[in-house]
């Protein structure tokens, strides 16, 4: 490593840094490896090395609604994924047939 080299530090969720050490690890990689990694591409590129984006109000309107449902104390309709689809599929079907013109 070059002599004139900086230090950085980093705060951040101990479950989080756990979790993507252990995915450098199984990349070969340590968490310094993917910061130099990752300052390098910004360095190289001038931009962000992935894509972030503003959420639109649409979305950001649902992320609030999901957070409201859940801080009141709100549990999922659904206990398995399947009858979530099948709910899913069913109104899309009544959607797809309530536009469909009349004979």
């Amino acid at each position: 490593m070059n002599a004139h080299s900086s230090m950085i530090h980093v705060r951040m969720d101990n479950d989080l840094k756990d979790r993507a050490t252990e995915a450098l690890a199984a990349m070969g990689l340590s968490t310094a490896d993917a910061v130099r990694l990752l300052f390098h591409r910004i360095a190289t590129d001038q931009a962000f090395p992935l894509e972030l984006k503003v959420p639109n109000a649409e979305t950001r309107a649902a992320m609030e609604e999901a957070d409201e449902f859940f801080k009141n104390g709100g549990t999922p309709r659904f206990d398995k994924a399947e009858d979530m689809f099948a709910e899913l599929e069913e109104e899309s079907k009544a959607l797809r047939e309530a536009g469909k013109p009349k004979s």
